[in-house]
C-alpha cells in the first residue's frame, strides 16, 4: 500500500530535516558561558542542530585543540588565538569574525566595597584582589593594564590572586578569598543591574577585548557550524550579547 500524499511528504520532510540536523562541539570563552548557553538554546530550537558546549580559558582551550581536541568551532576571548590558528591551518580561512567586544568590571559580591570611580584601588585597604592568568586571558591582561595606567599595579602586586580561568578569578571574588577583583562585565550584570558593587573600567585604560568566532578544521563543511557561525551575527543573537554588557563590532 502506498501512503497518502500528505503522509509521505510530511515523510520526506522530516527525512530532509534529519538529513540536515547536525551537532557541533563548540569550545567557548568562560566569560560568555551565560549569553552563549541562551543563544545555543535558541539556535537548537530555531535550526535544529545540537550545540554540545565547552566554557573555559581561551588559552587552555589552544593547547587542547593542538592536541586534537575535537572541537569544531572556537569562539574565543581574543583576536589573536583564532588568527593563530587559520595560520596554522587549524582553521578555517575567511571563517574569523568579532562576535563580541567584551567590557572590564572591578567588582565585589559585597555592597559599598567597590566605588563608582575605582579610587578602592589607590587606597588599597584590602588583603587580596583577583585577576584572570594575563598570559593565558585577556581580561587577566586587561587588568593587568588597567592597574598599570592607574599607576597601582606596582603596589598591587602582592595582593594579587591569579585564577586560570576568568570563572575561577570570579569564584575567588565570590566566595570571599579575594574581596574584589576584576572580570568581565557579563558574568555581574543580571537583568541590567550589577549585585554587589562595582566600577566598570572605562575603556581608555586598556586595549578593546574583541572577541572573534572561527570555525576549527575539524568543523570545516560541517552545516550546523556555518549557520552558528551566520546565527551570533543575527539580530536575536546579538539581542542577547548586548543584554550581557556586550558592545558588537
Amino acid at each position: 500500500m502506498k501512503p497518502f500524499p500528505l503522509l509521505a511528504l510530511l515523510l520526506a520532510s522530516w527525512a530532509g530535516f534529519t538529513a540536515k540536523a547536525d551537532e557541533i562541539s563548540v569550545a567557548v570563552a568562560a566569560n560568555f558561558t551565560a549569553p552563549m548557553q541562551k543563544i545555543a538554546a535558541e539556535f537548537e530550537k530555531d535550526t535544529g542542530h545540537k550545540v554540545a558546549a565547552a566554557f573555559g580559558s581561551t588559552g587552555k582551550f589552544y593547547a587542547q585543540i593542538q592536541n586534537g581536541a575535537p572541537f569544531d568551532v572556537l569562539l574565543a576571548a581574543d583576536t589573536e588565538t583564532p588568527a593563530k590558528l587559520i595560520k596554522e591551518n587549524a582553521a578555517v580561512a575567511g571563517s574569523q569574525f568579532t562576535y563580541a567586544i567584551g567590557k572590564l568590571v572591578l567588582w565585589s559580591a559585597k555592597p559599598a566595597v567597590v566605588d563608582g570611580a575605582g579610587e578602592v584601588l589607590k587606597n588599597a585597604g584590602f588583603n587580596h584582589i583577583a585577576i584572570t592568568n594575563p598570559k593565558l586571558a585577556p581580561y587577566g591582561a586587561a587588568a593587568v593594564e588597567t592597574m598599570k595606567a592607574l599607576g597601582v599595579y606596582d603596589s598591587l602586586q602582592a595582593k594579587i590572586v591569579t585564577g586560570e580561568s576568568i570563572a575561577q578569578a570570579h569564584q575567588f571574588i565570590g566566595t570571599g578569598n579575594a574581596i574584589l577583583g576584576f572580570v568581565a562585565l557579563s558574568q555581574v550584570l543580571k537583568d541590567g543591574k550589577i549585585e554587589g558593587s562595582a566600577w566598570v573600567v572605562p575603556g581608555k585604560l586598556y586595549a578593546p577585548i574583541r572577541q572573534d568566532a572561527v570555525i576549527l578544521d575539524k568543523g570545516k563543511g560541517k552545516p550546523a557550524a556555518e549557520a552558528l557561525l551566520k546565527y551570533l551575527k543575527s539580530d536575536k543573537a546579538q539581542a542577547v550579547i548586548k543584554s550581557y554588557g556586550y558592545d558588537l563590532s
